[in-house]
């Protein structure tokens, strides 16, 4: 029986000139590498583009037609005529914009609580606010309950397409609350854990070739050193990671690895400060 497991490709497009310009740093996509890691997937490209409909296109069409099955797009789905992103999507995908439906009932239902609660002065459906319901044809809505901006999700066959709002709290929201089931059918059931050691070692040169000789012993196992700067006080933190079908074959191959590390520490004179095991 085949028990490989086949973790999907994701790739990750940050839109909007304020990070380019550098007046916004990029948390969301570290957020979203971090969530999609611990869910069994693979990021294999984050990317920044402006606000510009071609350059927005261009690279969701060349995300597509690599083997990419989670496409997300992070920001740009806004009232404001810079707020490109769903127009780039049907762009790439080939589609027409349309008006949704039910995005329009959750823009709309949105609006009226702002009114209602006296953060906005009319719930009146402007042009603006309509933009947010227009999807590329064949999408749906998520559901946002911190703002104004439906997520949007688009599948066919082997590929699926997310876009989420650029401002944190929506793009978590949407993500934990909406999104769940529809990660789970294109991820599965596999498990992932990482393990971090930290070791009385200042020098990554000496570590390196223990790393690699863990790396090539266990080729199901990533094996990763990490340190901020050089100097006699540092430790470095190891940390090793595995993706399984169970947790119990995760641990198994972590163990395997972990054992043949500290072994390897150890003949080396190298003392481990701590380990953590972390699923």
């Amino acid at each position: 029986m085949d028990t490989t497991v086949h973790v999907p490709w994701v790739e990750i497009v940050a839109i909007g000139n304020e990070l380019l310009a550098g007046d916004v740093l990029d948390t969301n996509s570290h957020w979203l590498c971090q969530q999609l890691t611990g869910l069994g997937a693979r990021v294999r490209q984050v990317c920044m583009v402006r606000d510009d409909l071609e350059a927005i296109a261009a690279r969701l069409c060349e995300a597509l037609a690599r083997d990419t099955r989670l496409l997300i797009t992070v920001g740009g789905l806004g009232p404001t005529d810079d707020d490109l992103t769903l127009q780039g999507v049907a762009r790439a995908l080939g589609v027409e914009l349309q008006l949704n439906d039910r995005a329009l009932e959750m823009v709309t239902a949105k609006y009226a609580e702002l009114a209602r609660q006296g953060h906005v002065t009319s719930s009146e459906m402007t042009p603006s606010r309509v933009k947010m319901a227009r999807f590329p044809q064949g999408s749906e809505p998520l559901q946002n309950n911190v703002g104004a901006a439906p997520g949007m999700l688009w599948r066919q066959g082997q590929r699926t397409v997310v876009s989420l709002p650029g401002v944190p709290s929506e793009l978590k929201d949407i993500f934990q609350g909406a999104l769940p089931p529809v990660l789970r059918g294109l991820l599965g059931e596999g498990y992932f854990a990482q393990w971090k050691a930290t070791v009385d070692c200042g020098d990554e040169s000496v570590l390196a070739p223990l790393l690699s000789a863990v790396a090539s012993a266990h080729p199901e196992v990533y094996a990763k050193s990490r340190a901020r700067r050089f100097g006699a006080d540092v430790r470095f933190v190891i940390t090793l990671s595995a993706r399984g079908q169970t947790q119990a074959a995760v641990q198994a191959l972590l163990d395997a690895a972990w054992g043949d590390l500290r072994a390897r520490l150890e003949r080396q004179g190298i003392g481990v400060v701590s380990l953590e095991q972390g699923g």
